[in-house]
């Protein structure tokens, strides 16, 4: 499975793609640090997943994902990946597309699974996020 980083922290895009080429299934193809590389790169790399940070200068991830959506007839996967615990965060990338929704302190097993399942056709939310989502749902 193929992967694309898109994280504004050099460091934190560094980290992730050490973790990922670690398994032997997974190969980072490219890495973007604005939202607004995103497309050119999926154009170009065509991974199966992009692993998208919520907050980054230019076009920050939720509209990248929305945009992905909006201009590919197959678009990749996209795993929304943030430090921030907003529900609004949850919200809007599941609103834009997005397939999966992870905390940063996830565990990295955790992480390259939830890349896996994705891109198999599965969602994955952290599961704090779980337990809000239907707790806000009407019964």
């Amino acid at each position: 499975m193929t992967v694309l980083i898109a994280d504004d922290e050099e460091l934190t895009r560094t980290g992730l793609r050490a973790l990922l080429s670690a398994k032997p299934d997974l190969e980072v193809v490219a890495e973007a640090a604005d939202g607004g590389e995103v497309l050119p790169l999926v154009r170009r790399t065509r991974p199966d997943v992009v692993l998208m940070d919520v907050r980054m200068p230019g076009m920050d991830g939720i509209e990248a994902t929305r945009r992905l959506r909006a201009a590919l007839d197959e678009p990749p996967k996209v795993v929304v990946i943030t430090t921030f615990e907003s529900d609004e965060h949850v919200y809007d990338a599941l609103r834009a597309g997005a397939d999966g929704f992870l905390l940063k302190r996830t565990p990295s097993q955790a992480i390259a699974h939830a890349i896996r399942l994705v891109a198999t056709g599965d969602s994955v939310l952290f599961p704090d996020a779980v337990r809000r989502l239907a707790a806000a749902r009407p019964a």
